[in-house]
């Protein structure tokens, strides 16, 4: 039986991704925003893990080190990433629900982004 590599997750904010690293080699990525005014929520918008890293449980550890994140700063997160929406619905005891308006405003500023489509 393989024995399981260590995941290290870590906030590259300065470029608006949360990255997973297995065995020190990235391994999957949420690329996400700050919505305005600071201090805002985080806004996931999407999750991809690199096919050799599927299947491993990256992409959950990575949407419950998002949250763990913004529950740290105080603030709430909008997943507007599916993966995110799905794991939040799983999760709902880690991924406190937002309201309609905060995710209407997160879609808002999204649009006003383009680079991260």
């Amino acid at each position: 039986m393989a024995e399981s590599a260590a995941v290290e997750v870590r906030d590259d904010r300065e470029h608006g991704s949360l990255v997973a690293y297995e065995d020190g080699k990235p391994a999957g990525t949420i690329a996400y925003f700050v919505m305005d005014p600071a201090p805002g929520a985080l806004v996931a918008v999407h999750t991809v893990v690199r096919p050799e890293h599927e299947g491993k449980g990256i992409a959950g550890a990575l949407v419950r080190e998002f949250y763990a994140m913004a529950a740290r700063e105080g603030v709430p997160v909008v997943p507007l990433c599916p993966y995110a929406a799905k794991w939040a619905q799983r999760h709902p005891d880690e991924a406190p629900e937002v309201s309609a308006g905060l995710v209407r405003e997160a879609e808002r500023q999204l649009r006003n982004r383009p680079e991260l489509f």
